[in-house]
């Protein structure tokens, strides 16, 4: 059984820790992006590994949840403890230096609390890329990042955190310190204990550090955004890239009309690249090095395209400008969708051959429940959708407080009989502890009850998220 923070703890923290540690603003500690919870409990931020195994260490002899916080990101609730004994909140916004970077291998080794973008430019600066990207990168922190196996535009050709990660230092529920910050690419001594963390969600250990992969920057990148006939032309034209111009494709994101609806209903102001807004896009962005050409690689895909139906227009990016204008359309979809405001929004991955029927399967059922917009977009590449719907014009979403549960369950019902999942890169947090437990394989359930109980048999480390508090 937990224990709450007291003030006679919060006095032994400060005799473990310097003054800076203390934060006098908590309040944005206790709130995350959708508003759902709003969380409690007592704000510490160390300045280093030691630092935060001391305060682990001291919470595990006062039985005393920790909730990790890094960026703050999260849209899940993994971030915020709303219920139950207020816990230690320890936030890794201090340790924030990049401590080495390798060249020439390929490898990047930084606390856990750099924010994403300051590693992408030390990447840079190295004449490097870190491919991780997405749309918080300039707030999310690579603990974080990699504590929920973040995903982002990029997971088609470089894969997700998870891919790139070589090593981490971890601070155990015990306090003490999991040196296993290696670079190396093969280490075939036991268990993979990083592979365990990285998606655990903090659940399992505290990452402090991390040794991050690279890989050599391209040296031309283009994009096109292309009209396509429909979710599974967009499938077809998916092959067809690969086919052409192989692992250069770097993204390839779905779009639905509604999405650039709601840009000009509600901004962010966007200049909108067709006259007419088809019904379903795709933007595809490249990546070759030396000598290749990728404005010739997207028109040769594109006449490609046309001549088999798949697509019905098109517009290449001719200049960095062109192609990051493109990219500002998929990147402020989630601000118009925000703007707007969810009936309820879902993160599902399937099967790629399935994303088309259920596309056309979720409309359908979805009609039964009432008048909504839905917005459909996302990474298809690697079959992640963010699948959200929204009031029918002029209606408040309030109105639809009542068929919330049921549009939930008629989506995610669909995503698990197409053998899909209702998270595919936000992860479980809080939000979908229930959705674990009603979808989730029993006997997958039971392995992961059993490492944690191993791990974290106190209950201490962010607890209630990814499973339920025992």
């Amino acid at each position: 059984m937990l224990n709450a923070v007291t003030d006679d703890f919060v006095d032994h923290l400060r005799g473990l820790l310097d003054a800076a540690a203390f934060r006098p603003d908590t309040a944005p500690y206790f709130s995350e992006p959708r508003g759902r919870w709003h969380g409690q409990g007592v704000v510490v931020a160390p300045a280093d590994t030691a630092a935060v195994a001391a305060v682990v260490k001291a919470c595990a002899a006062a039985c005393i949840g920790i909730v990790p916080y890094s960026g703050g990101t999260g849209l899940v609730g993994g971030q915020v403890m709303p219920d139950g004994p207020a816990p230690v909140i320890l936030s890794l916004e201090r340790l924030n230096k990049i401590r080495a970077i390798y060249p020439s291998e390929n490898v990047l080794v930084c606390d856990a609390g750099v924010i994403l973008a300051n590693v992408q430019q030390a990447a840079a600066d190295a004449d490097r890329l870190f491919p991780l990207s997405l749309a918080s990168e300039g707030s999310a922190r690579i603990g974080g990042l990699l504590a929920t196996n973040a995903g982002g535009v990029n997971v088609l050709r470089y894969g997700n955190a998870r891919a790139l990660c070589l090593g981490l230092e971890v601070v155990r529920p015990d306090g003490t310190i999991w040196h296993g910050l290696t670079r190396l690419r093969k280490d075939n001594t036991g268990y993979d204990l990083r592979n365990l963390m990285i998606g655990a969600e903090g659940t399992l250990g505290l990452i402090t550090a991390a040794a991050l992969r690279l890989v050599p920057r391209p040296a031309q990148v283009g994009a096109a955004l292309l009209a396509v006939a429909s979710p599974q032309a967009a499938l077809d034209l998916l092959a067809l890239a690969g086919s052409q111009i192989g692992d250069g494709v770097q993204a390839f994101e779905l779009m639905h009309r509604q999405g650039f609806d709601f840009l000009a209903e509600v901004g962010p102001d966007i200049r909108q690249p067709f006259d007419n807004i088809p019904e379903w896009s795709v933007l595809i962005d490249l990546g070759l090095p030396a000598g290749g050409n990728p404005d010739a690689a997207l028109e040769a895909l594109f006449a490609a395209a046309y001549e088999a139906g798949l697509v019905t227009d098109g517009v290449v990016a001719q200049s960095a400008a062109q192609r990051q204008s493109l990219w500002d359309i998929r990147e402020n979809i989630p601000e118009a969708n925000r703007r707007i405001g969810s009936i309820s929004s879902h993160d599902i991955s399937l099967p790629l051959s399935a994303v088309p029927t259920f596309i056309a399967r979720a409309s359908v059922a979805l009609q039964a429940l009432g008048d909504m917009r839905i917005n459909c977009f996302g990474h298809l590449g690697d079959g992640n959708l963010h699948y959200n719907l929204f009031p029918a014009k002029g209606q408040q979403r309030g109105a639809y407080d009542a068929i919330r549960a049921d549009a939930q369950s008629v989506i995610y019902d669909l995503v698990a009989t197409l053998d899909g999942s209702f998270s595919a890169e936000h992860g479980v947090g809080r939000l979908k502890v229930a959705d674990l437990e009603y979808y989730g394989d029993p006997v997958k359930l039971a392995m992961l009850r059993a490492i944690k109980d191993a791990l974290d048999p106190l209950g201490i480390m962010n607890p209630g998220a990814v499973l339920r508090q025992a």
